[in-house]
């Protein structure tokens, strides 16, 4: 029998010894135990299933289904042949005992798959909750591989409300049909998706890289009726816990802008996160938009902080610098080409009216800092004064009355 393994099943020839005799520990179970089941059929039950108790756990991890159908078939075939052919009485029960090894072999895998799939979603869980709470470690990057993740390079998170009846599979079906890799998991009402780019680099090289918006947009089905933010693209999903605090925030104050579109980036909510309080977001447009035209020139600032607070009028800006209407539009132009942002949106010169007010008020708290930090730093002792002391000072004064006195 072990010589029909060896000639007919390649992988078999493959595996280490230990795991060979393992396998092998498995046929002659099944060959004693299908004895037993001769001799009591009523037995079927328990003997059928008991063949696989001889197999060592790592047997299960290492030998697939299709194998070990592959296994079964073999022996029985060999056992078919040796007895089979001697007694033509012995063929239906041959073909009855292999069919509940068959059977039960089945229920083996089935059982470790279900026990495996619960492990996965308790572990992409605490991925997930990882992520979002931003208290990842080393093991991250092996944690999620052994959920199958696959994403190279950028990823990103997307924030939405769960449905009620949650159907994971459109999800990860839509991913793997735009090309990406996905880790889900639930956070109360909220559905929290971490998206990273799953296809290879000769697939890439191909093309541009799908955009991460067309990606939400994909999975959009998979998510209830409601916002839906996309945070910023980050290098590795090491780092997916600052697009998730993004996402999150704008996902929170998301209801704010009247006309959201679905879904939406959390960067085009920054006015909104930063009333909120967000400071990343207060960070963001101070670093993109305030400090941008501060070190370029004074000039485009006030031009802008001018223009905005004159309701975006070029006129009633012009004769508040005294300046051509001509000049300010070629000062929009140049704002516009430094920092990316059009003034003459309304909605962007919302946000540009945040991050001018915000850069502002962190000058002006800047300047406080260091004006109370110079006037409490402690003045160096003056030097004393060389003189007399106190009583001499009074008897020169005495005798100098003294001679006036005489003098007069």
């Amino acid at each position: 029998m072990l010589r029909a393994l060896d000639d007919r099943l390649p992988w078999y020839r493959t595996m280490p010894p230990s795991r060979r005799s393992a396998v092998g520990l498995v046929a002659q179970s099944g060959i004693t135990s299908f004895i037993a089941w001769h001799e009591d059929p009523e037995a079927q039950p328990w003997i059928a299933a008991d063949v696989f108790a001889a197999a060592p756990r790592e047997l299960l991890r290492s030998v697939s289904l299709q194998q070990t159908l592959q296994l079964i078939r073999t022996v029985v075939s060999v056992f078919e042949d040796r007895i089979g052919g001697a007694d033509a009485s012995m063929r239906e029960p041959i073909l009855l005992y292999s069919r509940e090894i068959a059977f039960a072999a089945a229920d083996v895998y089935a059982r470790a798959a279900e026990s495996r799939g619960l492990w996965d979603a308790r572990l992409e869980a605490l991925v997930v909750d990882s992520i979002l709470t931003g208290e990842h470690d080393d093991e991250l990057p092996s944690r999620s591989a052994a959920l199958g993740w696959h994403g190279r390079g950028e990823c990103a998170v997307l924030v939405g409300i769960a449905p009620r009846q949650l159907d994971v599979d459109i999800i990860r079906r839509r991913a793997r049909h735009v090309g990406c890799d996905v880790l889900v998991g639930v956070q109360g009402t909220r559905l929290v998706v971490v998206i990273g780019r799953a296809a290879s680099d000769e697939e890439a090289a191909g093309g541009e890289p799908i955009d991460f918006l067309t990606i939400a947009d994909a999975l959009a089905e998979g998510f209830a009726e409601g916002q839906l933010v996309l945070g910023p693209p980050v290098p590795s999903i090491v780092d997916a816990a600052q697009s998730a605090k993004a996402a999150l925030a704008g996902f929170a104050v998301a209801d704010a802008w009247r006309r959201t579109p679905r879904p939406v980036r959390a960067d085009d909510l920054l006015p909104e996160r930063a009333l909120a309080g967000d400071p990343l977001a207060r960070r963001a447009l101070i670093r993109t938009v305030y400090e941008p035209l501060r070190d370029h020139s004074s000039d485009l600032l006030a031009t802008l902080a001018c223009y905005l607070d004159t309701g975006r009028s070029l006129e009633a800006t012009a004769r508040e610098l005294f300046v051509h209407p001509n000049t300010v539009r070629y000062r929009l132009k140049r704002i516009s080409e430094i920092i990316g942002w059009d003034a003459t949106g309304a909605r962007e010169a919302l946000a540009l009216h945040t991050a001018i007010i915000l850069g502002a008020i962190h000058e002006s708290s800047r300047e406080r800092a260091q004006r109370s930090g110079r006037a409490a730093e402690p003045r160096p002792p003056q030097p004393s004064r060389p003189g007399r002391g106190r009583g001499e000072g009074r008897a020169d004064g005495h005798a100098g009355r003294g001679r006036d006195a005489v003098a007069g």
